[in-house]
C-alpha cells in the first residue's frame, strides 16, 4: 500500500479497513476476492469516478499487494486518488474479464479460492459467464455482502465527513424553503435546491432532489417536471445532500396557504413518530422494532394515509442511481438485524395518500451512539406554512451560519527568555 496524506480519510483509516476485510476472507476461506460494487472500491481504495458503467475490480488477496482492472481512462483515478500501487488496464477495445482472469494468473491465484461479489449490480451476468468459463483452475465463491460488514458501522471519521454533508443538505432545503411561491415552476424550486448544496460545499449527490407539488406528490420518486405550483397546495421536497460521495437526506413539506386540519394531523403524526423512534434507537434494538414504532404511530391516523414503505434505511457512500444503502440494513417488518453503535439510518416516517390526493413527508438522519442516536441537523421539522405567499411563517428551518471568519494572525513576537 501506498502511504499518503491527501485521501478522504486518514491513510490508517483505509490500513484498518482492508486488515478488517482480510479477517473477514479468513473466516470465509477465502484465498482472495473480488471487489467490483463503486461504493465497496470507494470504502476499501477512495476511488472513484463516474465511469462505473465500465467493468472495474479491485482484487485484494491474503497476502501480497491488491491490484485493480479498469478501462484505461480510468487509471488516472487509480494513480491520483487511491493508495493502490499495481493496475491491469484494458482498452476501449479490449476484453475486461480476459485482463482480470490473466491478472490473477500473474499474480499467482490460479487454483485460489476466490470471492465474488455475485449479486453487484455491477458485475452483471454476461461477465459472469465468462470467469465462469475462463478462470477453470480456481473456485468462484459468492461473497456478496463481505466488504458491507465493515461498512455498516460508520467510524467517527465517516461520521465527521457525514456531518459535512448535512451542511449541504440543510443549505439546499432552506434554499427550496426560500424558493417555493405560486407559480413557481418545480424545476425554479429543484435549482434553487442544488445552488444551495453546491455553494455550502456539497458535491454531486447520487440522486438530485425530489420536487413534486399537488397531486404530482402522489407518484412515486417522481421529480420535477416543470409543473407551476398553485395557490392552496402543498410541495414535498427530500434533500440528500453529499461530501465526498457520503450523504445524508431531508424530507420536509410546504404548505401555500392555510394548513388544512388534515395537513395538521399528518404532520403532528409524523413529528410523533420521529420523536418516539428517536428516543428507543439505541444499540440492542432490533429494525424491526424500530419500523414498528414508526409504522404503528402512521397507522393511527383518520386521514386517509398509510407507510407504504419501509421506515428508514442505512444511509452512507453512494453512488447514483440511489444514495440509499437500503440492501445492508433497512427499518421493515420481521426483521431481526440489530441495531448497533455506528450506524446511520435515514428515518422516514412519510404519510403517502392524505385525504386520497396528498403525499406529505418529514425526515431525519441520524447516527447511532453508545446509548441512543443523534440527528445531523439543527433543522426544524414543522410544515413551513406559507399563509401569505412568500412570507415563510417563524419556523422555516435554522438560519444560515454565517462563514467562519479567519482567525486575526497574532504578531510575531520574540521568545519569551527561559526562567532563571
Amino acid at each position: 500500500m501506498k502511504k499518503r496524506d491527501d485521501m478522504t480519510f486518514p491513510f490508517d483509516e483505509y490500513e484498518r479497513r482492508v486488515e478488517a476485510l482480510r479477517e473477514r476472507m479468513v473466516a470465509r476461506l477465502l484465498d482472495a476476492v473480488i471487489i467490483t460494487d463503486p461504493e465497496n472500491l470507494m470504502y476499501l481504495t477512495d476511488y472513484q469516478t463516474t465511469g462505473y458503467s465500465y467493468f472495474q475490480a479491485l482484487v485484494l488477496p491474503l497476502e501480497g499487494e491488491a491490484f485493480m482492472i479498469t478501462r484505461a481512462m480510468e487509471e488516472s483515478n487509480i494513480l491520483e486518488r487511491t493508495w493502490l500501487e499495481l493496475s491491469r488496464p484494458y482498452p476501449d477495445t479490449g476484453d475486461a474479464i480476459q485482463m482480470l482472469v490473466g491478472a490473477l494468473k500473474e499474480f499467482g491465484l490460479s487454483g485460489k479460492d476466490i470471492g465474488y461479489e455475485r449479486n453487484s449490480y455491477f458485475f452483471p451476468a454476461y461477465h459472469q459467464d465468462s470467469i465462469h468459463t475462463t478462470f477453470t483452475n480456481g473456485r468462484l465463491l459468492d461473497c456478496f455482502g463481505i466488504v458491507e460488514q465493515g461498512r455498516i458501522r460508520k467510524s467517527p471519521a465517516e461520521i465527521d465527513i457525514m456531518k459535512k454533508a448535512a451542511k449541504a443538505t440543510e443549505a439546499g432545503m432552506r434554499a427550496g424553503f426560500q424558493a417555493v411561491r405560486p407559480d413557481i415552476t418545480e424545476n425554479e424550486i429543484a435549482a434553487a435546491i442544488s445552488h444551495g448544496m453546491f455553494c455550502a460545499g456539497g458535491e454531486a449527490p447520487a440522486v438530485m432532489p425530489y420536487v413534486t407539488s399537488g397531486p404530482r406528490t402522489m407518484i412515486g420518486h417522481a421529480t420535477w417536471e416543470g409543473r407551476k405550483v398553485q395557490p392552496g397546495e402543498h410541495v414535498f421536497l427530500e434533500v440528500g445532500g453529499c461530501y465526498r460521495r457520503y450523504h445524508t437526506a431531508m424530507m420536509r413539506t410546504v404548505v401555500l396557504g392555510e394548513l388544512s386540519e388534515s395537513m395538521e394531523k399528518a404532520e403532528e403524526r409524523m413529528k410523533l413518530a420521529l420523536k418516539q423512534v428517536k428516543a428507543a434507537l439505541r444499540p440492542g434494538l432490533t429494525v424491526s422494532d424500530a419500523d414498528n414504532i414508526v409504522r404503528n404511530i402512521i397507522a393511527e391516523n383518520d386521514v386517509g394515509a398509510s407507510l407504504i414503505t419501509r421506515s428508514g434505511y442505512s444511509i452512507g457512500i453512494a453512488f447514483p442511481p440511489s444514495w440509499d444503502e437500503g440492501y445492508i440494513v433497512s427499518l421493515k417488518q420481521g426483521d431481526s438485524q440489530v441495531i448497533q453503535e455506528g450506524m446511520t439510518l435515514h428515518l422516514i416516517p412519510w404519510m403517502w395518500g392524505v385525504d386520497g390526493d396528498k403525499t406529505c413527508g418529514i425526515s431525519d438522519t441520524v447516527y447511532i451512539t453508545k446509548d441512543g442516536c443523534r440527528s445531523f441537523f439543527d433543522f426544524d421539522e414543522d410544515f413551513l406554512v406559507l399563509e401569505k405567499y412568500g412570507a415563510p411563517t417563524e419556523k422555516a428551518g435554522a438560519p444560515c451560519p454565517p462563514k467562519e471568519k479567519p482567525a486575526p494572525q497574532e504578531k510575531e513576537t520574540e521568545d519569551p527568555q527561559p526562567d532563571e
